[in-house]
């Protein structure tokens, strides 16, 4: 149920005169990547802290959920361990078990994490029952998970049909800086990378009419080598065929002049008409980070989406080099995708760039419709 909307036309958590004592259920963007039972990255996790302590501040009990990973079986204990750390947090366990008791035992400004609601089929087919079960713990509900509300699942767009809903702060920086990506002040320049372009094919179409020059790297790239009937070998493509895609005719799109390979001789740079059949693509070449540092040195707006390189395989050194050069440039800078961001705070550039988004398929979504499945359903639209 939508409620009073703030000045950008959204409920906003701000716009709450009076929180204390009440009962907040806090959707949060806890999908981190965990090894040996440890949470190898926190920047999602860093960006929902300043909302529970928000709530907490104002005298809320805030009950967090979210998901982690594909598989059921996985567990938020790796981040309940730094939440615990960061603001006092609870262990709630699962919905069905013991969340309900610990939920309604909650004091003033304490907070609960409940357990992984991908454990729950339910969640991922937008069930009402899981819905109205979650909604029965709070008087009100809050999304900030921004990077989750391209999905329409049931503790994203079932829970504003059963409470009075809300956007998180973290959820509004993302919204406020993506809608500015979609308005870029030029010179401006678009990069794309990663794999899978049957997806991001849309977006690359609409942004090469507003960006003022459009940069194709990681995956991606190899479609249209194919396409120009260039060999690319081994190399990852998707099965869409851009063979007669008006998209090969647009002058603004700039590709990889460089690229660097693996195959039986080892791994070679070389030009992409001189890759060879039992070879494969996996990064960028360094005169290709060179061909691109005049366009960022000039741009005033830079979006960015996608490593440049197969980041699963160890090539992530075209994607530091441009993290570099961007980092370098006095352009407004707005950065989304979990390997992209990982390189940014790797080499600790953070602070050098004008917005990192949580975001990675959301943040594709926004770009490409404007709106997410979340912002409809509080919209009730």
């Amino acid at each position: 149920m939508p409620a009073q909307t703030g000045q950008v036309g959204l409920p906003l958590l701000r716009d709450i005169s009076e929180l204390k004592g009440k009962k907040v259920l806090l959707r949060a963007g806890l999908n981190v990547p965990v090894k040996d039972g440890v949470v190898t990255e926190r920047f999602r996790i860093e960006q929902a802290v300043p909302t529970i302590k928000y709530l907490q501040d104002k005298g809320a009990k805030v009950i967090v959920i979210g998901h982690i990973g594909r598989e059921p079986e996985e567990s938020l204990k790796p981040v309940f361990t730094v939440l615990q750390e960061m603001v006092g947090a609870k262990w709630g366990g699962e919905l069905l078990g013991e969340a309900s008791i610990l939920a309604g035992e909650l004091l003033y400004g304490e907070v609960l994490l409940l357990e992984n609601l991908r454990r729950d089929p339910r969640e991922e087919a937008d069930e009402d029952s899981l819905s109205a079960e979650l909604a029965a713990l709070a008087d009100l509900y809050v999304n900030d998970a921004f990077a989750d509300s391209h999905r329409a699942h049931s503790s994203i767009v079932g829970l504003p049909r059963h409470l009075p809903s809300y956007f998180g702060p973290s959820f509004m920086k993302e919204y406020e800086a993506l809608s500015k990506a979609l308005k870029p002040t030029s010179p401006s320049l678009f990069v794309i990378g990663g794999a899978k372009f049957e997806t991001k094919m849309p977006l690359v179409e609409k942004f090469s009419s507003r960006y003022d020059q459009v940069f194709i790297g990681g995956a991606l790239v190899n479609d249209v080598f194919k396409a120009r009937g260039l060999q690319v070998g081994k190399s990852l493509v998707s099965d869409i065929d851009l063979t007669n895609n008006d998209l090969l005719k647009k002058t603004n799109i700039i590709l990889p002049i460089d690229v660097m390979t693996t195959g039986p001789n080892g791994q070679r740079t070389v030009t992409p008409e001189e890759v060879t059949e039992d070879e494969m693509i996996m990064d960028v070449g360094p005169a290709t980070i060179e061909m691109l540092a005049p366009r960022i040195a000039s741009a005033r707006t830079i979006l960015w989406n996608g490593p440049l390189g197969n980041f699963e395989r160890g090539f992530a050194g075209g994607t530091e080099a441009l993290a570099e050069s961007i980092a370098r440039s006095d352009a407004h800078s707005i950065v989304g995708g979990g390997d992209t961001i990982a390189a940014i705070r790797g080499l600790h550039l953070d602070n050098d760039f004008g917005f990192l988004s949580t975001a990675g398929g959301a943040m594709l979504t926004f770009l490409e419709t404007g709106t997410l499945p979340a912002i409809d359903a509080v919209l009730g639209r």
